[in-house]
This record gives C-alpha cells, sequence and structure tokens, in this order.
C-alpha cells in the first residue's frame, strides 16, 4: 500500500485534486467526511462538542456548521478545543479506512492540517494543492462564506512556507486545475508496486549541476526515516549534501544504529516506508575497524535515495561526516571532487546503476584519506 498525504488551504482546490485521483484508481479518504461522521446526530462527538460550544444545533439535532465555526475559529484556545474532540475520532476512522483498503492500494488520505499536525512523515508521499490567496477568498466567497470568515480561516492555517517544507508535488491550482494523470502512471503507480514488492528505484551515475531544492527535499525524507526507525539520528551526506557541489541526483543519507543486529531488525520498518533493504556491505576502510554496514534505497521513482545504516559513532559513520564537512569547507577540493565527477559521469553515463562509477572513484577517496585527518584534526574541539 502507498500512503499518499493530500492537503491546501481551504479554497486551494484539493478537493478537485482528490477527485481527479480517485478517478484513476485512488482510494480517497477524506478528512472533513470523517470529521462530519464522528459529529452526526446522536453521536459522542456531538455531544462533546455542545458541552464545549453550547448551543451550535440545528432545530432537528444537526449540527450547525456555521455556529460551530464562528465560534470555534474565534480564537486558537477554540480551535484547540475542538480538534480535541474530534482529531482522535478522525484518526480512528482513518486507521480503520486504510485498514479495509487492498494490499495494492494508493491510498490518498485528503487533510486540511496535514501540514499544521506535523503529519507529513507519516505518508510515503506529500502533495499540496495551492492557489493565490485572493483567489480562494474569492472561491470561498461563492460558496457562501462571509468575506471577513473566509480570511480569518485562511490566517489561521499554515502559511506558504509551511506548505512548501512538505511538498513532495507542488500543484498550483489557481488557473486550469492541473492535469494529475502524468503523476499517477510515471510515479505514484511504479511508487506502489515498488514499496508491495520491496524493489528500489535505480540510479544513475549522470552528474547534474547542484539543486538549491535538495536540502530541502532531504529534510523531508530524513524525517520519513528517522520515523520509520524509531526516531533514530538521520545525517544527509554524500555529495547533494555540499552546497554548489555537482552530483548525482540521488539523495545520500546514513541512520545510526548501534549494531548490525539492530539494523537488521530495522530492515522491515525502513521497506514498508518506501525504503528496501538491498543487501549487507563493508564500507572501503579508510582506517582502522569494522566498517560493515546495511545499504536501503529508495523505492519512489521520483526521488532516489541511498540509505547506509552504519554505526553511529563508528567508522563508517565518522568518515562519512568528516568527508562531507571537509568538501563544504576546501574550495580546492570540492572543485577536484568535481571535476572528477563530471569526467567520471561522462565515462560511465550508459551503466544504469553506477557501481563502476562508484570503483572509479577509489583511488582519488584513498588519496584524499590524509587530507581529511588533517581537517578533522583542525576541527576538533
Amino acid at each position: 500500500m502507498l500512503r499518499v498525504g493530500l492537503t491546501g488551504g481551504i479554497g486551494s482546490g484539493k478537493s478537485t485534486i482528490a477527485k481527479a485521483l480517485s478517478g484513476l484508481g485512488a482510494v480517497v479518504i477524506d478528512a472533513d467526511q470523517l470529521a462530519r461522521e464522528v459529529l452526526e446526530p446522536g453521536s459522542e462527538g456531538l455531544a462533546e462538542v455542545v458541552r464545549a460550544f453550547g448551543d451550535v444545533l440545528n432545530e432537528d439535532g444537526t449540527l450547525d456548521r456555521a455556529k460551530l465555526a464562528a465560534k470555534a475559529f474565534a480564537s486558537d484556545e477554540a480551535r484547540e478545543t475542538l480538534n480535541g474532540i474530534t482529531h482522535p475520532r478522525i484518526g480512528s476512522l482513518t486507521a480503520q479506512r486504510m485498514a479495509e483498503a487492498p494490499a495494492d492500494a494508493i491510498v490518498v488520505h485528503d487533510v486540511p492540517l496535514l501540514v499544521e499536525k506535523g503529519m507529513a512523515p507519516l505518508y510515503h508521499l506529500v502533495i499540496v494543492v495551492d492557489a493565490a490567496p485572493e483567489l480562494r477568498v474569492e472561491r470561498l466567497i461563492k460558496r457562501g462564506m462571509d468575506e471577513a470568515d473566509a480570511r480569518t480561516r485562511i490566517a489561521a492555517q499554515a502559511t506558504f512556507e509551511q506548505r512548501r517544507a512538505v511538498a513532495d508535488v507542488w500543484l498550483d491550482n489557481s488557473g486550469d486545475v492541473p492535469d494529475v494523470s502524468a503523476l499517477w502512471h510515471e510515479r505514484l503507480v511504479p511508487f506502489e508496486q515498488n514499496v508491495r514488492t520491496r524493489e528500489y528505484a535505480a540510479g544513475s551515475p549522470i552528474v547534474v549541476p547542484y539543486d538549491e531544492t535538495w536540502p530541502a527535499q532531504a529534510a523531508r525524507v530524513a524525517a520519513r526515516i528517522s520515523m520509520a526507525a524509531g526516531g533514530r539520528t538521520v545525517e544527509h551526506i554524500g555529495s547533494t549534501a555540499v552546497p554548489g557541489l555537482a552530483a548525482k541526483d540521488v539523495l545520500d543519507f546514513q541512520l545510526g544504529v548501534d549494531s548490525m543486529e539492530t539494523a537488521d531488525s530495522l530492515a522491515d520498518a525502513l521497506a514498508q516506508a518506501g525504503f528496501p533493504k538491498i543487501g549487507d556491505f563493508t564500507d572501503t576502510p579508510m582506517g582502522p575497524g569494522n566498517w560493515d554496514k546495511r545499504l536501503h534505497a529508495g523505492a519512489d521513482p521520483g526521488r532516489r535515495v541511498n540509505l547506509h545504516l552504519r554505526v553511529e559513532g563508528g567508522p563508517g559513520w565518522n568518515w562519512a561526516i568528516d568527508f562531507r564537512d571537509w568538501i563544504r569547507a576546501d574550495a580546492d577540493a570540492r572543485k577536484e571532487y568535481e571535476e572528477l565527477k563530471l569526467g567520471l559521469s561522462a565515462q560511465f553515463a550508459h551503466e544504469p546503476t553506477g557501481f563502476n562509477y562508484g570503483d572509479a572513484k577509489g583511488p582519488w577517496m584513498q588519496a584524499a584519506i590524509q587530507r581529511v585527518q588533517a581537517y578533522r584534526g583542525g576541527h576538533t574541539s
């Protein structure tokens, strides 16, 4: 099963995107619909809302949503009170609906407060739908909402920057409705298959110019890895972690463990999160000690990832950090390394796995050992 989080500010049109994905075959779980279910007449949730907010019912006993909204959005405290009543119940229903979905489903969870509740790492991928603020206000007024209420609702939600930070896919819905068919067929469908069969999306030895979005992408992926691994330390390493350095468009991470037995115990959780295991390996020794590791890779064809499980504080762990930090700090070394990478990229461009590319860097890496050690010695407190 692939878990996709879908969110966007009120009036952005995310429901339209949810409908389009449903038409392509997604199982859509609508948090707003679940919110209505937990406040149906006669429900425990509705009774608790009445106790907290007073007269918010219609004559027939159903919830007067306009009355409740006016009270719940009047202050942060009131909004938190409502969330405290509804969110646990919605969470329980959500888990039930996900459990009922087929094993090969692409489940799209339509969640207005995904960003506000810090839920992004729970999903394999997050889609954010956006639209210009004034357009959103205009849409809400057309739905019958008072303008002042519309602006209050928008102001109470996550900011543009906060949504950008969690978005693996950003859809601008200010004009024509975005076509999600390519996203579905080229990314979501193969991503789901890879997660289910525990296959990874292969990388390429092609080196590309530095991408300013790599750090933000890395932060999102690192959060997913850490959550799947029980909150363990994750470091963004490798060339994409060096500002300005040309690199393969593959994010490298290392996950800290206390032993290889612990690393093996995490294999299933990481695979379910979209990072299946490739195998047991030993890093090329750059000094004494145990250099064993476990290698995993990302299943997302739209964001390739290598994940190295190493003993935190061990020689392999420390080398990866020291090498990264040395390349960041030493402009001459960075230039040398980039020229080497670009040359090898051209030489091995025809090879899909890039293993020969990696092997060919070996002599330069060995020659760099003393330079890295000198850097580390000069930066040890």
